[in-house]
């Protein structure tokens, strides 16, 4: 069995390129983010063509997450409990289309489009490390109350969890970006010393080993890259995981996400 997540920024306008993908990567559950679009706007037909069941989760052309999956797509959630929304003050809070789960073939999936956080002191830093908190107490509730549960937490997680996760990490610091900030990072591994792994890794080790290059600045030609999506397994998935890879080829020519799909091929069914 294969299950993958990918960022493909922006679904309609890629849809030629994720139909070709599904059909030339044969994966049997693929978490999307960033769809950027209504359910009145999603490409049912094209999922249901290649035989897959999907769920989608978008409020508005910004966000969006969908699970599309052709071994049955049960108990489909859109939000996970308690999910915060984002508020500045003075606003009324906005619930935002970052997180949908569904049961595929006795693996829980979420596809999770963690917010940015956009800089170190915007008020969107403080709303990402929350959302994250919510989301890790809730995963280690899920495997203490059941330690044999599959759940694979998958998605964008805006997050570089190691130093060569990054082309380079003096840029990153003595800047004062996101994405490698010790409260980020912390966040991270409260889902690792819940129990999940990063299960992808051991399998397409680094350094420059990336899933996201920017389009500015010919970051992708320059090998200038972030490693920013996974897949996180609970102890009895991290168990059956039998290989990953990360198809770079997909960040090639006209057209492409600035994301690469993030691969996992499971024992058994």
């Amino acid at each position: 069995m294969k299950i993958a997540t990918w960022n493909v920024n922006s679904l309609r306008a890629r849809a030629d390129r994720v139909e070709a993908w599904l059909g030339r990567s044969d994966v049997d559950v693929l978490a999307i983010q960033e769809t950027k679009c209504k359910d009145e706007n999603f490409p049912w037909e094209m999922f249901e063509n290649a035989g897959y069941e999907v769920a989608h989760f978008g409020l508005s052309q910004w966000n969006g997450v969908a699970i599309a999956s052709r071994v049955g797509l049960d108990d489909v959630e859109r939000t996970f409990p308690g999910q915060p929304a984002f508020a500045k003050p003075g606003i009324e809070p906005v619930q935002e289309a970052r997180a949908i789960g569904a049961t595929c073939n006795g693996i829980r999936v979420w596809s999770l489009y963690v917010p940015n956080g956009r800089s170190l002191d915007d008020p969107h830093m403080p709303y990402k490390l929350q959302w994250l908190d919510v989301l890790r107490q809730h995963a280690k509730e899920w495997v203490a109350a059941d330690p044999e549960a599959q759940i694979a937490l998958m998605g964008d997680w805006n997050i570089a969890p190691q130093d060569e996760d990054v082309w380079d990490i003096d840029f990153f610091v003595n800047g004062g970006h996101t994405h490698v900030s010790p409260p980020e990072r912390s966040a991270f591994q409260g889902f690792l010393d819940a129990g999940f792994a990063d299960v992808a890794r051991p399998f397409t080790p680094g350094p420059g080993v990336y899933t996201y290059w920017d389009y500015t600045q010919l970051r992708f030609p320059k090998k200038e890259g972030m490693r920013i999506d996974f897949v996180l397994g609970s102890p009895a998935l991290a168990a059956r995981v039998a290989n990953a890879s990360i198809d770079r080829e997909e960040r090639k020519g006209k057209g492409a996400s600035d994301h690469a799909p993030v691969i996992v091929e499971l024992d058994g069914q």
